[in-house]
């Protein structure tokens, strides 16, 4: 009975184990049983801390497993863990002795199901549209023409060439691409990164900054383009301040990057079509508008000079308008010594009964009061002057002690600009004037000499003169003494004696061209 009874001192000779050394104990036997395995569970807490680890649950209905992911980790998830959703997490099982806890690191999430994946998709589009960056507010408008276009894709696809292809056909444009991954983990940071890029450049930089920047990829599953639904993507696109097109997939695919961008191409091809406007139909169309404002051109300047015709009729003649005031011209010339005759005498008249009225004694009281009045004036003149001068000297030392040079030298230099600057402009436009009247002066020298006769004379004509009277006619020709033909190269005198011979003229056939009579 004794033997069945256990003795407690017995269990003093065991090995003694510090704690230390039970929890790598611990560490040691769950990673060797367990290794790298998957867990399918729901999302409970997710914490993203301040150094960049990730800490969240993994439960069912019973129990919860602690999962660490850390900061080089978490870039390279391709789906981020968010509460309530349903997953498949893989990783490593490990042990922490500081808290005696064990837990999950884990290095790539999944969902679990396309069901999930529409439904997280939802509500991060909820979200973000609650945030109100699906607003129209928000979105730029595309430019008309822009000089540089920026392209996040894979340079390795087929999407880039068909994105080159068509703006080759339609308005070739300066491109510049953007590398990235258009799938797997590293999409979402690398688009994201991509969009932020080429929003830092510079307009003026190497390379210079886009004027639009497209975003695209070509078709494939939900799983494929879900780095296009990624909330960081989401956030890049609506932040840029470049204008944006997402042309991600084919017609039917939709992913949360086209709710924020500001335009949504169906394909790639199509937001090439809509980045550049079609060069062709952009030079027909400016021809034609250059062809109807010429046209208009000539209908106005034709009103106008039908206009300025008709109310020419309307004006009279000049010589009508001048002959009325030159018969009163007249008139009052026939009138003028009379009128001067009569205002002479009676200026005599009023003269002769202003001296008769004048007597020596008046004219000196009148000279002596004019004096008095004077001295007095002068007595006080001097006075006055005085203080006029000492004011004027009083304002003089205020406005000299107020005056200060800088300003007159300033305006004076602008004066000097402004004078130079006019007379650049004179001489500019007195340049433009003198060349435009020689222009004008060379098109009438040249309107002359072709509607000259010499012209004429060029064409096998001469022309016949009698002491520098133009002969028209068999008739004038025998009257002349002498003749003198003129040809294009000089003068040929004739007399016409000679040539007629006193005897009455034939009719000849007028000489064909090039032949002289």
């Amino acid at each position: 009975m004794s033997d069945l009874i256990d003795d407690p001192r017995e269990g003093e000779n065991a090995h003694e184990f510090t704690v230390s050394e039970i929890s790598a104990a611990v560490k040691r036997s769950l990673e060797a049983e367990f290794g790298r395995i998957r867990v399918k569970g729901e999302v409970g807490r997710v914490v993203l801390a301040r150094s960049g680890h990730m800490y969240f649950d993994v439960k069912d209905d019973r129990n919860s497993l602690a999962c660490t992911t850390w900061k080089g980790q978490v870039q390279k998830l391709s789906v981020l863990p968010e509460e309530g959703l349903e997953v498949v997490v893989t990783g490593k099982m490990t042990a922490f002795g500081g808290q005696s806890k064990y837990n999950l690191n884990v290095d790539d999430v999944t969902v679990a199901g396309v069901g999930a994946l529409m439904a997280m998709l939802e509500k991060r589009k909820i979200a973000l549209e609650a945030e109100g960056l699906f607003d129209r507010t928000r979105k730029y408008s595309l430019p008309f023409l822009p000089e540089v276009i920026g392209v996040v894709t894979s340079p390795a696809g087929a999407v880039i060439r068909d994105i080159l292809h068509r703006l080759r056909d339609r308005f070739p444009r300066k491109v510049l691409v953007w590398p990235v991954a258009v799938q797997g983990s590293n999409c979402a940071f690398e688009v994201a990164r991509a969009i932020e890029g080429f929003n830092a450049l510079k307009t003026e930089g190497v390379p210079p900054r886009p004027d639009l920047i497209i975003v695209a990829r070509g078709g494939g599953s939900i799983e494929d383009l879900w780095g296009f639904n990624e909330e960081i993507v989401a956030r890049a696109a609506s932040a840029s301040t470049i204008p944006l097109i997402s042309a991600i997939g084919h017609e039917t695919d939709t992913t949360l990057i086209d709710f924020v961008s500001d335009m949504r191409a169906p394909t790639p091809t199509a937001a090439a079509e809509l980045a550049v406007p079609v060069r062709l139909e952009l030079l027909a169309e400016i021809n034609s508008m250059n062809a109807r404002a010429a046209q208009a051109l000539v209908n106005i300047m034709a009103r106008h000079r039908q206009r300025l015709v008709d109310v020419a009729r309307a004006l009279p003649r000049p010589e009508n308008l001048i002959t009325q005031p030159q018969q009163r011209l007249d008139i009052w010339e026939g009138r003028l010594p009379l009128a001067l005759r009569n205002l002479m005498q009676r200026q005599q008249l009023r003269l002769r009964e202003a001296a008769a009225q004048i007597k020596p004694i008046s004219v000196s009281q009148l000279l002596k009061s004019e004096n008095r009045q004077m001295e007095i004036m002068g007595n006080r003149l001097q006075p006055a002057l005085v203080r006029q001068i000492a004011s004027a000297h009083q304002t003089l030392n205020i406005a000299v002690a107020s005056l200060k040079a800088t300003p007159l030298v300033d305006h004076t230099k602008r004066l000097r600009r402004d004078l130079n600057d006019s007379g650049l402009d004179l001489r500019k436009n007195f340049n433009r004037l003198i060349m435009e009247l020689r222009s004008l002066l060379g098109a009438a020298d040249r309107l002359r000499e072709t509607l000259g006769y010499r012209e004429t004379l060029r064409r096998g004509y001469a022309v016949v003169r009698s002491d520098a009277s133009l002969i028209t006619g068999v008739a004038d020709a025998k009257l002349a003494k002498t003749l003198e033909i003129e040809f294009i190269d000089g003068h040929l005198p004739v007399y016409p004696t000679s040539i007629l011979g006193g005897n009455k003229a034939k009719k000849l056939k007028p000489p064909e061209q090039g032949q002289l009579l």
